[in-house]
């Protein structure tokens, strides 16, 4: 099982990123899959999760209408975008296999800064 996540960089209030997961090494289009975030000296924090058909989002309520979870199982890939992002949205976000997961031990994260 190999996640590699992409996309983070230093942004300031307001903006927006994209992130992006490569999956492979196992069936991704029959997961559910999350979007999982950890800041400095906090424990990890599960984000958004998206059915295996791309049919059904879940989001954590601090996020909801500012962050899209999506996948393109043709590509194995799982992308989170997110708009008017706020300082406390600055964390390591990782993907991960599972239903509301906070797991974070599959991928080595890209990190989202905000910052003025």
């Amino acid at each position: 099982v190999q996640l590699v996540e992409s996309g983070g960089g230093m942004v300031q209030p307001g903006g927006s990123l994209r992130l992006s997961c490569a999956a492979s090494g196992f069936a991704f289009g029959g997961f559910y899959m999350s979007w999982v975030r950890q800041a400095p000296g906090k424990g990890p924090e599960w984000v958004s999760t998206i059915n295996p058909y791309g049919t059904i989002t879940y989001y954590l309520d601090s996020v909801k209408g500012r962050f899209t979870i999506s996948r393109d199982n043709a590509k194995n890939t799982l992308y989170l975008q997110m708009n008017s992002l706020k300082p406390e949205d600055s964390a390591l976000y990782y993907c991960a296999r599972g239903f509301k997961t906070t797991a974070t031990a599959e991928g080595q994260g890209t990190q989202v800064t905000v910052s003025s």
